[in-house]
């Protein structure tokens, strides 16, 4: 039985994640799920990297799910369940607190925890082959207060109680249409497409995007005290980028942002 892993590709400033198990679908498997976190605060902290793409293997799948054959071993006690809740809520939370946009490139199966992985993510574009779900009302398992909280901060909660409830299979116009991904592009479009948005948003200033993501990320999660998002944000306003950023709109030239 395969475990798969984690793979890490480089393109300049641009970190690739790749979940490697192509022969369960890229489903994700408890040691994949306990390797997220640390993978992404490398990537994180690394001053060259200024976003993170997350991707499957192949082009079958983003990813199938939590890998359910180790449900069984996983799932057989109170302790080893809360073990492997405490990871997969590690892995989450390691993609939603990195300072740096997230992308999910999403291409065929997108499934059950892979979608909840890719809803941890800042952006999501997908193949026009892809499909989407949650089964977990067919797999009689309980889906986690943060994954729906997710899932209804992404799509309203009229649509996640019609994700939810019926299981229901989505294709790509579909999950467009629900709002779980921001395009839909052809499969032979989508790589090239990321890259460039994913360069792109590299080109931007990190301090903003930083700022603006621990504000949206606090507002999703109702948080009471936005002093921190506001301590972010000030920085921006002190910050060298927003020197360089007004200096090159007044030379009318593009900025060269050093997120300091």
């Amino acid at each position: 039985m395969t475990t798969g892993t984690l793979k890490v590709e480089y393109d300049g400033p641009i970190g690739y994640v790749v979940l490697d198990n192509p022969a369960r679908r890229n489903a994700i498997s408890a040691a994949m799920w306990r390797a997220l976190p640390a993978l992404i605060v490398k990537l994180n902290n690394d001053p060259i990297i200024r976003c993170i793409v997350l991707r499957g293997a192949g082009e079958i799948a983003f990813a199938a799910g939590a890998d359910i054959s180790e449900f069984e071993q996983n799932r057989a006690s109170d302790d080893s369940v809360q073990a492997y809740e405490a990871a997969t809520r590690a892995a989450h939370r390691a993609l939603e607190a990195s300072s740096k946009p997230v992308i999910a490139q999403i291409q065929g199966f997108c499934l059950g925890g892979g979608l909840a992985l890719a809803l941890s993510c800042d952006l999501r574009y997908c193949a026009d082959d892809s499909q989407f779900a949650i089964p977990a009302a067919r797999l009689g398992i309980g889906y986690g207060i943060h994954g729906h909280r997710r899932l209804v901060a992404t799509v309203g909660h009229a649509n996640a109680r019609e994700i939810m409830f019926s299981a229901r299979r989505y294709d790509a116009p579909a999950a467009l249409a629900l709002g779980l991904v921001n395009r839909v592009l052809p499969v032979a479009d989508l790589p090239g497409y990321v890259g460039t948005l994913a360069h792109e948003l590299a080109a931007n200033a990190p301090l903003t995007q930083a700022a603006s993501k621990a504000a949206i990320n606090a507002l999703i999660e109702q948080a009471g005290d936005f002093a921190d998002c506001e301590a972010l944000i000030a920085q921006c306003m002190h910050s060298a980028d927003y020197r360089e950023g007004r200096t090159a709109f007044m030379a009318k030239r593009k900025p060269r942002f050093s997120g300091s």
